[in-house]
C-alpha cells in the first residue's frame, strides 16, 4: 500500500469519526431539550397579545423569561400560537420584509440569503391552532419547537437578534404587541 493511499484511509477515519461525533452530540443536545420548557425551565409569562392585520386575527403571541424584569440578552422564548394557514414560504417572506424594515442596508444580501435559507428549513406550513415556539439563546442563536418538539437549531447569534427584533425592537410593525409582549399593561 503507498503512503498516499494509508494517509487517504486514515484522513476518511478521521472525518468518520467525526461526523459520528457531532451526530451524537446532536441527538443528545436534542434529547435534553424535547421541548421548549426543557431549554428554559423556568421560564414565566413575561406578557402576552394578539397580532391583527386589517382585522383578521393572524396569531396570539405570549412572551417567556426566567429573569424579571425581562432581558432581551438573556434566554426567552417567543410563542407564536397561529389563527390562520400560512404557508412556510409565506412565514419566511414575511420575517426577511421585517427584517429588511428594521436592518435596512446594513445586512449584506448574501447574509439575508443564509437566513431566508435557514428559515425555509427550520419553518413548517402552519394551520389554526399550531404553535411555533421560537428559544434565543445568547452567542449560540436560536432553536425552534412547534407544539410537540425540537424543529431545529440556526446556530447563528445575528440571526437570533434580527429575528427577534421582529417583535421586541423599539421600531417593531406593532408597538401595541410589543408593549403587551413586554408586559408593560400588566
Amino acid at each position: 500500500m503507498s503512503p498516499n493511499s494509508s494517509y487517504t484511509r486514515r484522513d476518511m477515519r478521521q472525518a468518520l469519526l467525526l461526523v459520528v461525533l457531532f451526530a451524537t452530540l446532536a441527538f443528545a443536545a436534542r434529547a435534553n431539550a424535547d421541548t421548549w420548557h426543557d431549554a428554559l425551565p423556568h421560564a414565566q409569562e413575561v406578557g402576552s397579545g394578539d397580532f391583527r392585520w386589517y382585522g383578521f386575527s393572524i396569531y396570539s403571541a405570549r412572551l417567556w423569561s426566567e429573569r424579571r424584569p425581562f432581558d432581551a440578552t438573556a434566554p426567552f422564548a417567543l410563542e407564536l400560537t397561529y389563527h390562520r394557514a400560512i404557508s412556510r414560504e409565506r412565514l419566511v417572506q414575511t420575517s426577511i420584509d421585517e427584517i429588511k424594515r428594521l436592518y435596512g442596508d446594513s445586512l449584506p444580501s448574501d447574509t439575508l440569503q443564509h437566513w431566508r435559507d435557514d428559515m425555509s428549513q427550520a419553518f413548517r406550513d402552519v394551520s389554526p391552532d399550531d404553535r411555533l415556539i421560537g428559544v434565543f439563546l445568547p452567542s449560540q442563536g436560536c432553536r425552534f419547537y412547534n407544539q410537540k418538539d425540537w424543529i431545529a437549531d440556526i446556530p447563528d447569534p445575528e440571526f437570533a437578534k434580527a429575528f427577534f427584533s421582529i417583535w421586541l425592537d423599539p421600531r417593531s410593525r406593532d408597538a401595541k404587541l410589543r408593549a403587551q409582549l413586554l408586559g408593560a399593561d400588566q
